[in-house]
C-alpha cells in the first residue's frame, strides 16, 4: 500500500530554499535539509528524488515568489526611471539582507554552472524575464518621451539585468545596501 504525503510540500520547498540560500547547494547536506526541514530522508527522496529535485524546487520557488515580486513591482510604477530604481534598490536590500546571502539564483549561477545544465536553463528563464520585463517598461517610457530613446530597450535592459546580476554579487563581498545604493544612480543614467 502506497503511503500519502503527510507534509506541506510547498512549505518544504520554502523552508528547503531558505537553507540553500544562506548556505549554497554545496555546503548543504541531505541532512542539514531533513534536519532543517524536520522530515525523514524517505520523505524527501518521496517527495523531490534526490537533493538536486529539491533544489530545483527551490529554485522554481524563488522565481515564482521574489523573482515574480520584483517584476510585478516594474508593471506596478508610472514612471519607468523610479521603478526601475525601486526594484533595484529592492532586489540590493535583500541580498543583503541575512548577512549578505545574495540573491538564490546569482549564487547558484556562480557555483553550479556550468556544471548543471537545470540550473542554468532556471536562471536564464528567470534573467530572461527580468530582461522582457525591463524591455517592455523601457519600450513604453521611450514611447511617452520619459526617457531618451537614444538606445534599444532590448539592448538597455540587458545591461540592467548584467548590472543587477554584478551588484547582487558585489553584495555578497560588501552587504551594505547604503554603500551600494549610489552605483543605482549610476546605471540609471543609462536611461538618458
Amino acid at each position: 500500500m502506497v503511503r500519502t504525503r503527510e507534509f506541506d510540500t510547498e512549505a518544504a520547498v520554502s523552508r528547503a530554499m531558505e537553507l540553500f540560500w544562506s548556505r549554497g547547494y554545496e555546503a548543504t547536506s541531505m541532512r542539514d535539509l531533513t534536519r532543517h526541514l524536520g522530515l525523514g530522508q524517505g520523505s524527501v527522496y518521496a517527495a523531490f528524488g534526490d537533493k538536486e529535485g529539491l533544489y530545483r524546487a527551490a529554485l522554481e520557488h524563488y522565481r515564482s515568489t521574489l523573482a515574480a515580486a520584483a517584476l510585478e513591482s516594474l508593471k506596478e510604477g508610472a514612471d519607468a526611471r523610479s521603478a526601475i530604481r525601486t526594484m533595484l534598490v529592492e532586489r540590493l536590500r535583500i541580498a543583503v539582507g541575512e548577512n549578505g546571502r545574495g540573491c538564490l539564483a546569482v549564487n547558484a549561477a556562480c557555483e553550479r554552472l556550468p556544471a548543471d545544465e537545470s540550473t542554468r536553463r532556471t536562471v536564464r528563464d528567470m534573467q530572461d524575464a527580468s530582461r522582457d520585463a525591463l524591455a517592455e517598461v523601457l519600450r513604453v517610457a521611450m514611447e511617452r518621451g520619459d526617457i531618451a530613446a537614444e538606445q534599444d530597450p532590448h539592448t538597455l535592459a540587458a545591461f540592467l539585468v548584467t548590472f543587477l546580476n554584478g551588484l547582487l554579487v558585489s553584495s555578497k563581498i560588501t552587504p551594505d545596501a547604503r554603500a551600494l545604493e549610489p552605483i543605482v544612480e549610476v546605471a540609471l543614467a543609462a536611461l538618458g
